[in-house]
């Protein structure tokens, strides 16, 4: 293997380059948020080819003392931490000090620098070695031009992609910091074309507005919450208001952009059935805590962080976004068109945040039957109520046209009082009230009923368990086997008994009661892959789970005709439930069409 040396310097700065400059976007982070630590209210980045050619960032910060400049390019130099107290601390998005040196290392590379009281310095270094150092301008700030990134490491450029994609990781990277930092006014201009501009007022919603556009903007929700330990306030969007993935989804601590699976979870647990399978929120939280508890030196990149109270901030979050949702009236428009974001150089900041929307009044009006087929069995029938059910239902609504203080119901402050009118392709009640025309899935709201009838009927079950007639046996894997012996006190502690019956084979002869029926086997697969993932069992999503599938099974489908009093009945039961807009998958159950907007859609309104 050879004798160990110690690496010269210039190859353990490319060392350390690698780790810190993965793409032109790698540079624009580290030198934005050496901007962002030294105060800068401004910040403009200039752009050529990608970044590839040429990046520039300019800033009006604090600048860098004459004495400090050259000292600035050694590995390990900072001036935001001194010693392991503040390691623990630290409250600057940079500390590490590797920055500078890093990509000096990989580039040629110009400073010119200023504390705005006395001359300014100017310095050239190419591939990590000082070449010139003379005085400067005397403005306050920094200026730092990088060019031919990675000259001196061709073996990196293969690795770069196209202008269009490194473009889209700098973009990515320059809208985050923004919405980490809106007191500061961003400018980004890509060869010669300004491409965006934040106004730096200190509004949120602003930037947002900036980033994804003004339609988007108009569908968030702002929530704040406190704690002891922590602060949280941002923007979540409207659950109609969805991605195909998490990208969409920005979380920052103490200023700092980071990327956190937990917190992710938290979010996505807290919109529970709003959101469509598949589907991810847009959501911009800004977190502050205390330094201390929260470890932000476990990535060279710093976008990784520990947290020492991980569960309190999961509760924290999952639990705001709950209660902000669960305090709308969350009821899709049938006439919305999102734009895209704006690239325009004139920007418009007079956006309003969402107001909360108010309790409707009682409407009266002539409804119409609509067309029934003379064989359609009675509601009773067609919702396939089982044991039990059927009196559950009768108590909530005795008489389907009578009044009675279920519409005094907490629910009414959140679901309009609808008027069945008639019904499309048997698949679609149409009703109205004095705000509109209401389109209602019916199998979805019937989903929604159920759903939250099963919810509660297995959320507290008896613990009791149900033999079974014929035992079930089950073959596992090695890897099932060790989770099933290392967890069998908790296995038994929920109710489920698995027998040893030969090498890898177990039997069950019995299980909680609460089990549906045809479901047994899965569930306990379930249970047993919950295990080896989470070291745990979550009774209660698989209950949930339990449920949304009884839910789906037996309710109404799609071209199944009701009647005027089969229809007013089934509005009258979402009525009263605690989540009446989306099925549990996530799909809507009503879209609304304003008086407005049809009169729009008629060219009554031009």
């Amino acid at each position: 293997m050879g004798r160990i040396v110690q690496l010269p310097d210039d190859l353990s700065n490319k060392i350390a380059a690698g780790e810190v400059v993965e793409r032109p976007a790698s540079v624009i982070k580290e030198l934005l948020e050496n901007s962002i630590d030294a105060g800068s209210k401004r910040i403009k980045i200039e752009l050529e080819e990608a970044g590839l050619r040429s990046i520039k960032v300019v800033d009006d910060g604090e600048g860098i003392a004459p004495d400090d400049t050259e000292r600035a390019f050694f590995r390990h130099a900072t001036s935001k931490i001194l010693d392991e107290y503040e390691l623990f601390r630290v409250k600057t998005l940079g500390f590490r000090g590797e920055a500078l040196a890093s990509i000096a290392a990989v580039s040629q590379l110009t400073l010119r620098t200023s504390t705005g009281e006395e001359a300014g310095t100017e310095i050239v270094v190419h591939g990590g070695e000082i070449k010139e150092k003379q005085a400067s301008t005397k403005r306050r700030g920094t200026e730092i031009l990088v060019e031919n990134l990675f000259f001196n490491t061709p073996a990196r450029l293969k690795y770069l992609k196209t202008i269009h994609t490194e473009l889209g990781h700098i973009t990515d990277i320059i809208n985050r910091m923004a919405m980490s930092h809106p007191t500061i006014r961003f400018e980004c201009v890509h060869n010669g074309k300004r491409m965006f501009l934040t106004p730096g007022d200190g509004e949120l919603l602003h930037v947002i507005q900036q980033i994804y556009g003004r339609s988007v903007a108009q569908n968030m929700y702002k929530l704040s919450e406190d704690s002891l330990d922590y602060n949280v306030e941002g923007y979540i969007s409207k659950p109609e208001l969805t991605r195909a993935n998490r990208n969409y989804i920005s979380l920052i601590v103490n200023g700092r952009f980071i990327k956190n699976p937990v917190i992710n979870r938290a979010i996505l647990d807290g919109y529970h059935t709003f959101l469509p399978i598949g589907r991810y929120p847009l959501v911009v939280l800004q977190i502050e805590m205390d330094p201390y508890l929260v470890d932000v030196n476990v990535h060279p990149a710093k976008t990784e962080v520990r947290f020492s109270k991980e569960k309190e901030l999961f509760n924290i979050i999952k639990d705001a976004v709950y209660q902000l949702l669960h305090g709308q009236r969350l009821i899709p428009s049938g006439q919305k068109k999102e734009k895209q974001p704006s690239t325009q150089t004139e920007l418009s900041f007079d956006l309003q945040a969402p107001k909360k929307q108010v309790n409707d009044q009682t409407f009266s009006s002539d409804s119409f039957d609509s067309p029934v087929q003379n064989n359609q069995p009675h509601i009773r029938e067609t919702l396939d109520f089982d044991k039990g059910e059927e009196e559950h239902q009768q108590s909530v609504a005795p008489n389907p046209f009578q009044t009675s203080e279920v519409e005094d119901h907490e629910s009414y402050k959140r679901m309009p009082t609808l008027y069945p009118i008639g019904q499309l392709h048997g698949t679609y009640i149409l009703a109205q009230n004095d705000e509109g025309l209401y389109m209602i899935d019916q199998h979805a709201a019937q989903e929604r009923i159920k759903y939250e009838y099963y919810k509660e009927k297995l959320g507290n079950p008896e613990r009791e368990t149900q033999e079974l007639s014929v035992p079930i046996t089950f073959e596992f894997t090695a890897r099932e086997v060790i989770a099933i012996e290392e967890n069998r006190e908790q296995l038994e502690d929920v109710g489920l008994f698995l027998e040893p019956f030969g090498d890898q084979s177990y039997i069950v002869r019995s299980h909680p009661s609460w089990f549906p029926n045809g479901e047994e086997e899965s569930i306990i697969r379930d249970m047993v892959d919950e295990l080896i993932t989470d070291q745990t069992i979550s009774v209660d999503k698989i209950r949930e789970e339990a449920a949304i599938l009884m839910s789906c099974k037996r309710s109404i489908k799609a071209n199944h005709y009701l009647n005027h009093q089969e229809m007013d009945y089934l509005l009258k039961e979402l009525q009263t439930c605690t989540d009446p807009f989306t099925c549990p998958h996530g799909r809507p159950i009503v879209i609304h069409f304003s008086e407005y907007e049809l009169q729009k859609m008629f060219k009554r309104i031009m």
